[in-house]
């Protein structure tokens, strides 16, 4: 493992919010140590991105495109982790192309951004997403900021961030955000339905794990409007909200989790053309032997965006 990126996921597994199990680290890239006898498409040396799940791709889910709800999806994993000096990956994720070779453009640092970036690519192909659409973020984490990259790169309208720490909305301001506001300070739904002309957002993005935010999300919409649940909430959340209002506004709530070889791929294209400034997401780099502190870091302070492991 040369990198690896702390995500969300790491601090919900630590806090003990999570169903899924203890592993560390799934945003990992490196240079292969050894390889198995029956590997003839990679060397010693290559430079990688490693896809931690795998589907099937024969499935009852797979055979609808349910890729992430395959049985087997979750079963392939590093091994121990991708938190660590080296790791073993599965013979499957091989012949299933979740090994990915790293162009000379894109660097360590970079990749570390791939899997985060392929699982917004794979939430923003779910809804139907229209050029000029408006579009309301809320949390202005690593994964709101992609979402602002990539919105902006599809044409989106206004783009709005609700985010509460003051670090994260300028750092959202600077990536393209049209208005980026407080909700503690801020009527959130009065002022999106300024911005809207009275309408409401055609799509709300909730980058983070709180039914809070669902909710908030939800009241921003217009009628017919989309929402897009992006941030995992704790096992255990309840979202209490009025399913009359849900009906008679015909609101669509839309779940991505996760994410596939599919989207790793495109991803790779994107920054080896330079479409996408991972480096501007990433605010800090920790060695491996500091992983306590990286992760005590990421998960208590409000002044950090992604932060990188490295070995």
């Amino acid at each position: 493992m040369k990198v690896c990126g702390i995500c969300g996921t790491d601090i919900e597994k630590i806090k003990g919010e999570s169903a899924t199990p203890l592993k560390l680290g799934h945003e990992a890239a490196g240079v292969i140590a050894d390889v198995g006898e029956k590997v003839t498409e990679f060397k010693v040396g290559d430079r990688v991105f490693i896809h931690h799940h795998v589907p099937c791709y024969t499935c009852y889910y797979c055979r609808r495109g349910d890729y992430t709800m395959c049985d087997e999806f979750p079963k392939s994993n590093l091994d121990p982790c991708g938190m660590a000096e080296y790791f073993r990956v599965p013979e499957t994720n091989i012949e299933k192309n979740a090994v990915l070779k790293l162009p000379s453009e894109v660097g360590f640092d970079e990749a570390a951004l791939i899997e985060p970036i392929a699982c917004c690519i794979r939430g923003l192909n779910k809804v139907k997403f229209n050029v000029g659409d408006d579009v309301l973020i809320v949390g202005a984490g690593p994964i709101g900021l992609i979402m602002i990259s990539l919105l902006k790169m599809l044409g989106a309208g206004s783009i709005i961030v609700s985010e509460i720490a003051q670090f994260r909305l300028s750092t959202a301001k600077k990536l393209g955000a049209d208005l980026a506001l407080n909700p503690i300070k801020e009527n959130l739904e009065e002022t999106v339905h300024k911005v809207t002309d009275g309408r409401g957002v055609d799509l709300a993005v909730v980058a983070v794990g709180s039914v809070k935010a669902v909710s908030q999300a939800l009241d921003a919409l217009r009628k017919g409007g989309q929402l897009l649940l992006f941030g995992s909430p704790p096992t255990g959340s309840m979202l209490v909200y009025d399913a009359n209002k849900i009906f008679l506004k015909e609101l669509k709530i839309i779940p991505s989790y996760s994410t596939t070889e599919i989207e790793t791929n495109i991803v790779l294209k994107l920054l080896k053309l330079k479409k996408i400034d991972a480096l501007k997401m990433i605010s800090h780099r920790f060695k491996l032997e500091e992983a306590e502190k990286a992760l005590k870091l990421a998960a208590e302070s409000d002044k950090t965006l992604k932060v990188l492991i490295y070995s």
